[in-house]
Formats: C-alpha cells, structure tokens, sequence
C-alpha cells in the first residue's frame, strides 16, 4: 500500500524536557520508526561498580579564594 501525505508543519516553540536512549521524538509522519539501543562496555568492566561512599573531610575538590568582607553592602 502506498501513502502519499503531504504536510506543512509550523513549530512555534517546542521543549523537551528528558531524553533517554531509548526515546523518540517524532515531528509530522514516518513510514517506519525502527527501535535500535546499543550499550557498549568500552571500559571491560565485568561487574557492578562499587557503592559510592562520600569522602570524609570537607576539603573542596578545587580551592576556592577567601571571600571578600564588604563587597556587597546594603544601600
């Protein structure tokens, strides 16, 4: 069967608020959508990864300067 669909379509504004790997985002008609995911283990891992355990000390990953005193003062 053959279908013929002509369309104009106009998009004003559209917003996506999520994409997943397995999500499709389709705008007018298509003859087929074919479903396709590949997960690939680049890193040869052969197990879970280990449980994430917050490091003790309060130390910032990247030093931050002293703030400045009176920089911002009420008017």
């Amino acid at each position: 069967m053959n279908l013929t669909v002509h369309q104009c379509i106009n998009i004003q504004q559209l917003r996506v608020n999520a994409v997943t790997n397995s999500s499709v985002l389709q705008i007018g008609t298509a003859g087929e959508i074919r479903a396709l995911s590949n997960i690939y283990n680049t890193g040869g891992f052969t197990g879970p990864a280990p449980e994430f355990e917050p490091p003790n000390n309060m130390v910032p990953l990247v030093p931050l300067p002293a703030p400045i005193e009176d920089l911002y003062r009420p008017e």
